[in-house]
């Protein structure tokens, strides 16, 4: 199957959707704790939902992780725990450095080392870096950073103008230590799935569809991240005593039954969404032919973007100035622009 690039920004802009959406009907959970719903809906997204498109999408799935080398499986476990990590530490990066310089600094370290970390550490990236295709691909990564930076900014923008800018955590030294680690944890994901490469190898040669062959490497990746995560939550759970939500029960005197099922559906939908993000990334990382290592810039900038656009549907950015609304459509634009460039590199590279 030969690459097709423009394809592949198109399945990148879905998965950025899917990303940017799960978290709507998570807002419509009642009286559960974050750790509760969160865990609910974890184990939809790194557990049942790839494991069922795995087993659907793979011939042979099982045969095919059996026959995968132990320290492939490792190390995709490994980077998938580390990614767990970045995102459990995320929401510190806010509130230790606010909203504009958290988010550059962690989303911006997730890009750069997400992105250029495979190549570098293979040794190619000198070889990208002498091509023209190369070079254009690596301009759109410099304009995606441009584009976070600029949307953190009206972001921060924006809470200053309604009132929402809580400075009375800010703590640089803490923020930025807390930043780097969120943002380098949170880009290990890439590595795991770069490390996934023999598990494609033989999703392949078991007649898997090449859109599909990177679904067996997230069900080891995201094991990883269950792992972390469940840890966190079950500790929670036990110092909130929170447990008995998941069955109905509530930790609120007046109301006693949580609405059980109506829980259950959006922590599934919300779970399911979630992992959509992936199951459409490495439908296009198989499209982006050489430059692969694009795809994690291209995911970035489509859950940034569609993020900012459900802000807008959502009524967020109502209260915000016009030069505000102003700056963050300019965000906007750059991210689509990169997205545009780092896809003509990617086309470019195929056709030479």
């Amino acid at each position: 199957m030969l690459p097709n690039p423009a394809l592949g920004v198109v399945f990148h802009w879905i998965g950025g959707f899917s990303s940017a959406s799960f978290y709507v009907p998570y807002k419509r959970i009642r009286l559960w704790s974050w750790e509760v719903f969160w865990l609910a809906g974890g184990l939809f997204s790194w557990l049942i939902a790839p494991w069922i498109m795995a087993f659907v999408r793979t011939p042979d799935l099982l045969g095919v992780l059996g026959a995968t080398p132990h320290a492939t499986l490792f190390w995709c476990w490994f980077w998938g725990l580390m990614w767990g990590f970045g995102g459990l530490t995320f929401g510190l990066t806010m509130r230790y450095l606010g909203l504009s310089l958290g988010m550059a600094v962690a989303l911006g370290l997730t890009t750069v080392i997400g992105t250029l970390g495979p190549p570098v550490f293979h040794g190619t990236i000198g070889a990208i870096a002498g091509r023209a295709s190369g070079q254009l691909t690596l301009a759109g990564i410099v304009v995606t950073l441009v584009g976070i930076v600029i949307v953190a900014r009206a972001g921060q923008a924006k809470s200053r103008e309604i009132g929402g800018n809580a400075q009375g955590e800010f703590n640089v030294v803490k923020g930025l230590l807390i930043a780097v680690f969120s943002g380098v944890m949170s880009g290990c994901f890439a590595w795991g799935l770069d490390a996934g490469q023999p598990i494609r190898d033989l999703a392949l040669k078991a007649g898997t569809d090449p859109l599909a062959q990177g679904l067996p490497v997230l069900c080891v990746v995201l094991a990883g991240g269950l792992t972390t995560n469940l840890i966190w939550c079950a500790g929670l759970i036990v110092r909130n005593r929170s447990a008995g939500q998941f069955f109905g029960r509530t930790n609120d005197p007046v109301v006693a039954r949580a609405p059980l099922l109506r829980n259950w559906l959006l922590a599934a939908l919300g779970g399911t969404l979630w992992y959509g993000q992936f199951f459409f990334y490495t439908m296009g990382e198989s499209q982006m032919g050489r430059f692969g290592f694009s795809s994690w810039t291209l995911h970035m900038a489509s859950i940034i973007l569609f993020s900012t656009l459900w802000g807008f549907a959502l009524g967020e950015w109502a209260q915000a100035s016009a030069r505000t609304r102003s700056q963050v459509w300019t965000g906007i634009g750059l991210l689509i622009a990169a997205t545009v460039v780092i896809g003509g590199g990617n086309m470019l590279a195929a056709g030479s």
